[in-house]
């Protein structure tokens, strides 16, 4: 992922010579001029490369105006990358955290960039097919050690509340339905429905990335390993098998459907299957149970949800990328495929 030389005064959104001053004066040691460059494809969080002669950083802030209640969290991202750099879990090294308005209008937090490869699709057109299953396999590696961290010992204790995380998460994703809503959606009716009604016996707990999916994963330059789990705004305290179902949502999506992967020929393309994942992960440390379609339903749900507050940020104005409209009119995919399972 290499930066591009921009200068600050491409970037609108807020004064970069503030930000310039401020980083001087808290990062020792910075030389050179400051380039900023908006890093595109994001729909929540805005997030810069900032680059000076001798470092170079990324910048993650909150949107600009009014944000649904715990959305763009920016401070939960940065304590979760303080309390997981002594884990097993790969995270960039986080710099600073800055909640003074005044600086880039929102609070944000700066973390140091690392040079690797971020694959957006799922079936991962850069990757020969000969390599692609070992890429998916180190995607659930590493989901399984995300979820055998100690979370109490890492000082996540009152990160979330452990325990009844669907009955919570539903009910949490069905007001922010009524919060952001832009039409009626009889498939979502539905969902509220259900999902409250079949939520499966037996609870665990660990940290939960909440978006864990191959656009949120860096890989090595060259290697099928990742070096990096970026984006943990919606992290928490959860239940791994959230985690598990959501990085198993492309293989009930279409190719239109955020890279979704149904009607592609897995085997001739070098991808495996949903249950030899899974498997994987279970074999590499992770949860012993199996993911169901509650799992799979709740993750669609949502996601649909999140894609219908995309939709709503592009109607106010305060849409962190240009293609908002867009991609926040898929909800009604994602609910579609969602409520498919619980036929």
């Amino acid at each position: 992922m290499a930066s591009e030389n921009h200068t600050a005064a491409t970037v609108p959104e807020f004064d970069a010579e503030r930000l310039a001053s401020h980083l001087r004066a808290q990062i020792p040691g910075l030389s050179g001029p400051m380039r900023l460059a908006r890093i595109g494809g994001g729909q929540s969080n805005p997030t810069f490369f900032v680059d000076f002669d001798n470092r170079a950083l990324v910048l993650r802030k909150q949107p600009p105006g009014e944000l649904l209640p715990s959305a763009h969290a920016v401070d939960r991202e940065y304590r979760v990358l303080r309390a997981l750099a002594g884990t097993d879990v790969p995270v960039p090294h986080a710099v600073l955290y800055c909640d003074d308005r005044s600086v880039v209008g929102t609070p944000f937090y700066v973390m140091d960039k690392l040079e690797g490869r971020v694959f957006p699709h799922y079936t991962l057109p850069e990757i020969p097919a000969a390599e692609r299953r070992a890429y998916y396999f180190a995607m659930a590696e590493t989901l399984a050690r995300l979820h055998a961290v100690d979370w109490a010992a890492a000082g996540l204790g009152d990160y979330g509340r452990p325990g009844n995380f669907f009955q919570r998460q539903v009910t949490r994703w069905t007001r922010q339905w009524e919060a952001s809503r832009t039409r009626e959606d009889a498939n979502i009716d539905r969902l509220i429905a259900w999902l409250p009604a079949n939520i499966p016996a037996g609870d665990h707990t660990t940290i939960a990335h909440g978006d864990f999916r191959f656009g949120n994963l860096m890989f090595h330059p060259t290697e099928a390993r990742v070096i990096a789990v970026l984006d943990w705004e919606l992290s928490t305290l959860g239940h791994p098998l959230a985690d598990v179902a959501y990085s198993c949502m492309a293989w009930h999506t279409g190719a239109d459907e955020f890279e979704g992967m149904l009607g592609v020929d897995l085997a001739a393309e070098g991808i495996p299957t949903q249950a030899d994942y899974a498997a994987h992960y279970r074999q590499t440390g992770g949860h012993a149970e199996p993911v169901t379609n509650f799992h799979l339903a709740f993750s669609l749900f949502r996601f649909a949800v999140i894609l219908e507050g995309i939709a709503a940020r592009a109607r106010s104005g305060s849409a962190a990328a240009s293609d908002a409209v867009q991609v926040g009119a898929q909800a009604a995919g994602f609910a579609r495929r969602a409520a498919a399972l619980i036929d």
